[in-house]
């Protein structure tokens, strides 16, 4: 069995093996934890001293949680591997000089966001120069990307380890201009395009992202990957009845080296 630790219990509940230690007890407990195999779900300011100083492996990936900490080097790093899949964007400073350039640059509606936000908070549907004026005022770093017209969903992409686990629509309530389920959205397991699937699995790969939720979006006959999220939320996951405990665990002992003997993935105790 894998000496596994982990910084997060909520999200390894259940799988064997596991000691779970706070973040903030790292250097404290820093003997037992050079003695596990595997640490999972560090925070992003641990994972330096953890891969660079201790040299242990990490879950998710060392890629996802640095990448997935900040939409500016989620996106910079998105543009060095499927550029045309992402929406135009821009990322400035926030001066008066830049705000004036954006309001040249970009026709009303588009889109500014928070940088290090998620589940839909800290992004704003900008229609006219007040809007644009007032948001940014709160905002650092200007990021702002084009407005992309769709049918009122957008499609959520599950990826675990080396495949995707669960795919699908999230439908905004009618005239919302956010899906997410945090936000009202609806869930639909219906019809998932195998085109969208193969899109995120391959930028997945390319990045190493071995835990995130991508949100893709089809526009003009064109899906683009709006962000990801590593601590995706797990409710349309929940519906299919799928354990990503299980998952995580079968991914593991599939790619620590020398084999493992492999304990029972399902049930694990504590998932039903």
């Amino acid at each position: 069995m894998l000496n596994l630790i982990s910084f997060n219990p909520f999200r390894t509940i259940g799988i064997p093996g596991i000691k779970y230690i706070k973040p903030e007890h790292s250097f404290k407990d820093i003997e037992i934890i050079r003695q596990a195999d595997v640490l999972l779900f560090p925070e992003n300011w641990q994972t330096t001293f953890l891969a660079y100083g201790l040299k242990k492996p990490l879950f998710p990936s060392i890629e996802s949680i640095q990448l997935g900490f900040s939409k500016i080097e989620m996106t910079r790093a998105l543009w060095s591997v499927a550029k045309q899949h992402v929406p135009y964007t821009e990322i400035l400073a926030n001066t008066e000089q830049n705000r004036a350039n954006i309001l040249e640059t970009f026709p009303f509606p588009f889109v500014l966001k928070d940088a290090r936000n998620s589940m839909g908070k800290g992004v704003f549907l900008i229609e006219n120069e007040k809007d644009f004026r007032l948001h940014a005022t709160m905002l650092d770093v200007l990021y702002v990307q084009e407005y992309l017209p769709n049918d009122g969903k957008d499609l959520r992409v599950c990826v675990v380890g080396d495949e995707v686990v669960a795919a699908y629509w999230r439908v905004g309530e009618e005239g919302a201009f956010l899906h997410n389920v945090a936000q009202g959205g609806e869930l639909c397991f219906d019809f998932i395009p195998q085109d969208a699937l193969d899109l995120v699995l391959r930028v997945a790969k390319a990045l190493n992202i071995n835990h995130a939720g991508f949100d893709v979006v089809f526009s003009n006959g064109n899906a683009y990957i709006l962000e990801f999220n590593v601590l995706f939320g797990n409710h349309g996951i929940r519906e299919q009845g799928i354990a990503l405990e299980a998952k995580i665990y079968e991914y593991l002992l599939k790619t620590m080296e020398p084999p493992y003997p492999t304990a029972p993935l399902t049930p694990l105790k504590g998932i039903s």
